[in-house]
């Protein structure tokens, strides 16, 4: 059985709530939201260094904007102090809301129990907190993001094919203690210890950073010649590996097959290149999702303590007809 945050059994006052989809937020225990027309809404980003994230940030101004609701937004720039500074700031200004985009699963737990104490609903955003310190439904609304166990499961049963199952891999993980890099290591290391031939011979973060991701890359290439296949938890390491690549001479696509995650429209247009073989979608426009999910809590609706993004996996058949929405 493939264990994700779907199947989490979380503590509430009231004994034991089934945590993920379907699970439901222990409205008791959570700060209440009164309806209004209009909410202040504290954004706190964790960086804003590739297009993931700009294109994630966009969403939420853009969704303000048509809501004309207001959107206190800050920018952590890769450092969980900051943003822990930063939730803080927005607690002192009284935000309705806040969205958390959290940087790392622990060092942002103060941040989520400083907002509780203060009476201020706080939905995390694309990335999660530690579970065992602190629970959706009980210590924040809600998780709202993709099934990144999911995303790594994808991207290893799809490499996993097109390599009929031999390959030497290296990985290239994302931020060191973040929900995303965890868990899509995670997913696809649980879906390739049932195919022996597949094996990650090397495994380093890249901090989700094109450069950093193309250093990293070319110092495990170089230490492991060997290597047959790339498995990147993002494409923006996967743009810095694939310059790496073409810089030592090698051809992405047939000297080393890739498999990737996110969409963005460099990594279609290496998929229609023939350069990937596969990205596994993680779609960053939470607007409309995030906005509707306060609108809802204000309204006293309840919540799923996981509001699921659906994501699509692309490869060189599909990948034109997304292009014109990829970011």
């Amino acid at each position: 059985m493939l264990i994700t945050r779907r199947t989490l059994l979380t503590a509430s006052a009231g004994g034991l709530v089934l945590a993920g989809l379907g699970g439901r937020a222990a409205l008791a225990d959570l700060a209440k939201l009164k309806q209004k027309d209009s909410y202040k809404i504290g954004f706190a980003q964790t960086e804003s260094n590739n297009p993931w994230r700009l294109a994630q940030t966009a969403s939420m101004k853009d969704e303000a904007a048509k809501r004309g609701w207001q959107l206190v937004y800050t920018d952590a720039a890769g450092s969980a102090a900051k943003q822990v500074a930063d939730v803080r700031s927005m607690i002192a200004q009284k935000v309705d809301v806040i969205l958390l985009a959290p940087r790392e699963e622990k060092p942002l737990i103060p941040a989520v129990m400083e907002a509780k104490k203060a009476g201020i609903p706080l939905f995390l955003i694309d990335r999660n907190v530690d579970a065992t310190l602190a629970t959706a439904g009980k210590d924040y609304v809600a998780f709202i993001g993709s099934d990144f166990v999911k995303e790594g499961h994808q991207a290893a049963e799809a490499l996993t094919k097109a390599v009929n199952g031999q390959a030497k891999i290296i990985e290239l993980q994302g931020s060191t203690g973040s929900s995303p890099a965890n868990d899509r290591m995670k997913g696809f290391a649980d879906y390739i210890k049932d195919h022996p031939g597949m094996q990650i011979i090397a495994s380093q973060s890249g901090d989700f950073a094109r450069d950093k991701g193309r250093q990293v890359f070319e110092t495990l290439y170089q230490a492991h010649p060997d290597a047959t296949a790339l498995y990147s938890h993002n494409d923006e390491m996967t743009m810095g590996a694939i310059a790496a690549m073409e810089a030592a001479g090698k051809v992405p696509g047939k000297d080393l097959i890739i498999a990737s995650i996110d969409g963005t429209k460099d990594a279609t247009q290496a998929l229609i290149d023939g350069k990937v073989y596969v990205v596994v979608e993680c779609n960053p426009k939470f607007g409309p999702k995030a906005f509707d999910a306060v609108e809802r809590y204000g309204r006293g609706e309840t919540i799923d303590t996981w509001l699921v993004n659906d994501d699509r996996v692309f490869t060189k058949e599909n990948a034109a007809g997304y292009m014109p929405e990829a970011y």
